[in-house]
Order: C-alpha cells, then structure tokens, then sequence
C-alpha cells in the first residue's frame, strides 16, 4: 500500500450522508494525526421536519440517492481517483438498521470492484476522535465526554480502541433532552440547535428545574425527569396564562423556559464531567458529538476546567454533528496504531445497538 494510505470513509448511521478522505502513514506514532484531505455532507433535516423526527425508511432510502454523487464530489476535491483510494471504511454501528445497511453495502461493494479492503467503524468512536481534527488535537490519555444524540457516556481514552466506561445515560440522553424539551415547546424538528437560540436572550434561573443524579454519587445520567418536569412547568404557564399553546405565550416567559431547561442539562454534565476526571485524576477532556456545540455547555466547561488546570479539546463546529470525516479518522487512526486490520472479505453486517466499551 506504500508509505501513505487513502482511507475513503461513508457515513449513514442516522440523517446525515457524509463521506471524506483521510491520508495516514501506517506505523505511525500516535501524535501523528491523519491528515482530512475533503468531506462531504448532505442533512436531510428538511426532508424530517415535516414528521417531527427522522423516519427510518425516508432516511435509508434518501442516503442511497446521495452517497455516490458525494463520494464523487469528495475525490473530485482532493483530486484522486477511486483507484487511489487503498481502504473504504464505513459505519457499522450504532445506529438505524437500514440507514446503516446502505452506508455498509456501498463501502463493501466499492472495496469488492476495487479490490480494496474495508474497515467498519464505531459510530462513537468516530465521535470521540473527532478532536483530533481540530487546530487544537488532544493527547492521551484523556476523559471523553459523548453527548451524540441517543448516547451521554462519560469514558476514560488511554489510547486507539483503549475505552472504560464511567458513567452513562440511563434513560434520556442529553441530546434527547434538548430535543424533546424544544418539541414540547413547538419548536421544529430538530429542537435543541433551537431551544438554544430561544435560550440566549431567558433567564437561566426563571423555573427551578431538576438536575436528575446529580448527587448520585457515580457517573451515569438521566434525563427523563428533567423533559417530563418541561413538560409539566410548560404545561403550568399555558393554563396560567389562558392560552391554549407554549407558543401564544409572551417571547420572555419562552426564553425563560428555555433557558432554565438548558442550564438543568448543561449543569449536570459539567458537574458530571468534572467528576470523572477527579476520579480518574486526568486533567484533560474532550467534547464530542452534537451537543458539543452547545455554546453555553463549552464556556462552562471552558471556565471551571480554567481553574482546575484542565484541558478541554473539542471538535471543529462543523465536525461536531454526524459526518464522513469522523469515520475516515477513526479508521486511519485504528490503522495507523495497529489496532486494527482492514479486511479483504465482502460479507457485511451492521450493529444498530453496539457499546463503545466492548469494541
């Protein structure tokens, strides 16, 4: 395969198609970040909106429609070919069954006509180095907080594919719990991007909102309290008001709300997270998944972490949300270490529900 590798990577656990292309240099040391050379990405938020959530079917089918011409427009900007590429990875889990099929057959398919290996990827994993892409890169070991959509986990990272779970979401995760929270509100589809607009301008400390397990004495989180205690404050203010939805409420009693749901979420994760590294006694984090991009959720990790003499790392904005790029890494990276070998046989499967801490 010579000195350096092309790593073709394919996307499609959820609502996102993403496709990118990583170079890495096998036998590296683990300083040696791959290099992103382009990435792709196609969201079919639009196409959900109109149903509140994604719906599986729509999702599978619409990333068969795109992850050709992206696979295309991604070799076309690093100016390669499909021969150069020498492995195509791909999402193998978790995620939606059918989505995850598509993303898994085309990548199998493409390494069979080329007769190149492949490599499937932990969806989490690709989450949890994304960093590595930033002008900031971390170094292990580190404590990893993932806030990915369905998935809160607290984890301990020693190295490529060295992960303990400390702590993780027993019911609702916290990205669930923005979206949830923004739906009962009325905001569109997808809510917690919105919840945290509607939030900048609230009072945090409107509504005395649970922080569920925040004194638990372990790791794990849950969110289902908190969504059901918006539910019911939200609930409390319509009637009060006399009006019959959230949304016929003055903009300040919306803000408030929201504003008081994010500070419940974001001050149970940066307590969280400061705990699991007092445990572990690391003093570096790293941030990764869509909630990562949570502005206020990064200045206060930002702030406490300052004064305890702690890192925080996080993903470039564009590479918090699912993408191409994140499983191109993980796989050069998992390549690059010796973790792991791609392989030349075609026979796929993909795991909807897979645990980062058994990979």
């Amino acid at each position: 395969m010579g000195e350096k590798m092309l790593v073709l990577g394919i996307e499609s656990s959820c609502d996102e198609t993403g496709v990118a292309l990583v170079q890495c240099a096998p036998g590296a040391s683990a300083e040696q970040v791959p290099e992103l050379l382009s990435h792709a990405l196609y969201s079919q938020i639009e196409m959900h909106q109109a149903f509140g959530g994604v719906v599986p079917e729509l999702a599978s089918r619409d990333h068969i429609r795109r992850v050709l011409p992206l696979a295309r427009e991604v070799l076309g900007a690093a100016q390669r070919t499909l021969q150069d590429v020498d492995v195509v990875a791909y999402t193998r889990g978790p995620g939606l069954a059918g989505a995850l099929l598509v993303g898994a057959g085309v990548a199998c398919a493409l390494g069979a006509a080329l007769a190149k290996p492949v490599l499937g990827v932990h969806h989490l994993e690709g989450h949890l180095l994304s960093p590595f892409l930033s002008s900031d890169p971390p170094q292990f070991p580190f404590v990893a907080l993932l806030v990915s959509g369905g998935h809160t986990q607290l984890m301990r990272v020693d190295g490529v594919g060295a992960y303990a779970l400390l702590g993780e979401s027993i019911d609702d995760a916290a990205g669930e719990a923005f979206d949830k929270s923004a739906k009962l509100m009325g905001l569109a589809y997808p809510g917690g991007p919105l919840l945290a607009r509607l939030a900048e301008q609230g009072d945090p400390k409107a509504y005395a909102l649970p922080r569920p397990l925040l004194h638990s004495g372990n790791l794990d989180f849950s969110f289902a309290g908190l969504k059901t205690a918006v539910l019911v404050q939200s609930q409390k203010m319509v009637a009060a008001a006399g009006v019959d939805t959230f949304q016929a409420l003055p903009l300040e009693k919306q803000r408030d709300l929201a504003a008081s749901t994010q500070a419940a979420i974001v001050e149970v994760l940066v307590k969280k997270s400061l705990a699991a590294l007092k445990e572990t006694g690391l003093k570096r984090l790293v941030v990764a998944g869509g909630v990562g991009a949570n502005q206020q959720l990064r200045q206060q990790l930002n702030a406490q972490c300052a004064q305890r003499a702690i890192r925080v790392h996080y993903p470039e904005l564009h590479l918090c949300t699912d993408n191409g790029a994140m499983i191109a890494l993980a796989a050069a990276m998992r390549l690059q270490s010796g973790r792991q070998q791609a392989v030349t046989h075609y026979a796929f499967d993909v795991k909807p529900r897979w645990p980062l801490n058994l990979l």
